[in-house]
């Protein structure tokens, strides 16, 4: 079924003023014709979209649904505009980034900073999503270039090692654990935990050990991001296990006490994926050889690690 954007327009200028003569006014159309094209599209549908009453229109389920895709496509539209604009101004090219929070917390801004100031036509969206989602986004094809934590990983990906990292413990100052530098992860669980939403890598993996230890993970507030649990371990809510970068960080900030994890499991490796394909676009090539390269801070000096995962060569850039 096709879709014009002058009807689409009309549905969404309808919905928001409720009334079919509103609406026809403001897309610049006659009553009578925009009757007709909203009579047109629903007969199309086979649902009805506005239910007609003596002061106006209300909106259906069917219509908000579709009022719903359509300020979404409005979206698009307007980023499409926005990105082939920028064509104009010297940029020549846009790079979709999806990252977990730690990655985003402990590793990644130094290397984007890097990248842009050696590649300064190229403009860097980045967005914060679980290691599931990024995974999802970048063979779903939303992004192009995704960095997660295994040990799941997407059959659809190819990926390479970026890099590691280790987890670490904080706590509030005048806790019991406070008076050590090291700590197993069974002495934590007789405490309460303040940590990172459902889904979160850091998360799944403290559960997944409290289970195999056969215990309960006695978490007692859950939030998304690194500060907000710093505040809430430092207001005794419970202690927290996060990146030991970014633990090192929030303890100059925060009234907090940082202790090492000691467990083989903390120690933690990040992924660089794309998705699996033989050519993969310039600038996600040159994005990808830059963060796998030894010297990721020093433009131009490029050397990509064979992949983990997802296939055997080196992906060859597209040709102009």
């Amino acid at each position: 079924m096709r879709f014009d954007l002058v009807t689409l327009n009309l549905v969404l200028a309808i919905a928001e003023s409720r009334s079919i003569t509103a609406g026809a006014e403001r897309e610049h159309l006659a009553l009578a014709a925009a009757s007709k094209r909203l009579s047109d599209l629903e007969s199309r549908l086979g649902v009805q979209l506005f239910e007609r009453r003596a002061r106006g229109v209300e909106t259906t389920e069917a219509g908000r649904a579709m009022v719903r895709h359509i300020r979404s496509l409005h979206a698009c539209l307007n980023g499409l505009e926005n990105e082939v604009a920028e064509y104009s101004r010297g940029v020549r090219g846009h790079l979709r980034v999806v990252a977990n929070s730690s990655a985003i917390s402990e590793c990644l801004p130094p290397d984007l900073a890097a990248f842009s100031g050696a590649h300064r036509e190229i403009r860097i969206s980045l967005e914060d999503q679980t290691s599931a989602e990024v995974q999802r986004s970048v063979a779903e094809g939303l992004a192009d270039v995704g960095i997660f934590v295994p040990p799941q990983i997407e059959p659809r990906l190819t990926t390479w090692p970026y890099r590691e990292g280790t987890l670490a413990v904080i706590t509030p100052r005048d806790h019991a654990l406070s008076v050590l530098d090291a700590v197993r992860f069974e002495a934590l669980l007789d405490f309460d935990f303040v940590g990172l939403h459902s889904g979160a890598a850091v998360q799944q993996q403290i559960l997944a050990q409290a289970t195999e230890q056969g215990r309960a993970l006695r978490t007692r507030v859950q939030v998304r991001g690194f500060d907000a649990i710093a505040q809430l371990v430092e207001a005794g809510l419970g202690i927290a296990i996060m990146p030991s970068a970014v633990a090192e960080r929030l303890s100059r900030v925060f009234a907090l006490h940082r202790l090492r994890l000691d467990e083989p499991w903390a120690r933690r490796r990040y992924l660089l994926a794309v998705r699996g394909q033989d050519v993969l676009p310039g600038v996600v090539r040159r994005f990808v050889e830059f963060l796998c390269s030894a010297e990721a801070n020093v433009p131009g000096e490029f050397s990509v690690q064979p992949p983990v995962a997802g296939g055997t060569d080196r992906p060859r850039e597209a040709q102009p």
